[in-house]
């Protein structure tokens, strides 16, 4: 039988998924070799392209890791944002923006070392991902939390932004210890751990 003239080639990546296909073949380098020590070669190989392809997408390696914050960081808060309209209570609402943070990052090994290790490998980086989807992700957290505030169930005294940052850095260092633990166990359960010493300084009952 003919072979179908749209199917790409043995080992070869259908044009439209190229730049999927990078995106995911960055994150697993990034992940096994280090942003630093990786080589955009390394990227086109894993990802069964050119390495001028990677070019006709990307502008560079660093836009790449940019790229793939900024993916993960509109995916998250989509979902986030679609789960927490049909909550009610600010509890409820912390306790899901909890577990998604930790199910995402739990479901992918790779992107959760990106996360934690390579996004964070310079001054540089840090400060640009902080300005973006991060910021819109505490304000997020940090929203929930005032209207907890105004309903009567959060404590009026402590400020939001810095109840919000507790928040993200308590589930921060979940994934961290997951990432370097020698011992395997889901993540996502942690959020429940979390959160029972989050309100437990929190909630006004």
């Amino acid at each position: 039988m003919a072979r179908n003239s749209t199917s790409p080639a043995p080992g070869r990546v259908a044009v439209g998924d190229k730049r999927e296909a990078i995106l995911r073949a960055a994150t697993r380098i990034f992940a096994e070799k280090g942003f630093f020590n990786a080589k955009v070669a390394d990227i086109a190989k894993a990802a069964g392209v050119a390495d001028g392809t990677v070019y006709l997408y990307f502008k560079n390696k660093d836009d790449v890791l940019h790229s793939l914050f900024d993916r993960a960081m509109a995916e998250f808060i989509a979902e986030g944002r679609r789960e927490l309209e049909v909550l009610d209570r600010p509890e409820d609402k912390l306790r899901r923006i909890a577990q998604l943070h930790l199910e995402r990052l739990g479901a992918d090994r790779d992107m959760a070392i990106v996360f934690q290790v390579e996004l964070r490998g310079s001054i540089k980086f840090m400060q640009e991902f902080s300005a973006t989807g991060f910021a819109e992700y505490l304000d997020i957290i940090r929203g929930t939390i005032e209207d907890g505030q105004k309903s009567g169930a959060f404590r009026a005294d402590l400020k939001p932004i810095v109840c919000a940052k507790i928040l993200y850095g308590a589930l921060d260092e979940m994934v961290t210890n997951w990432i370097l633990s020698n011992k395997s166990y889901p993540l996502s359960p942690m959020a429940d751990e979390v959160l029972k010493v989050f309100f437990g300084g929190l909630l006004t009952k």
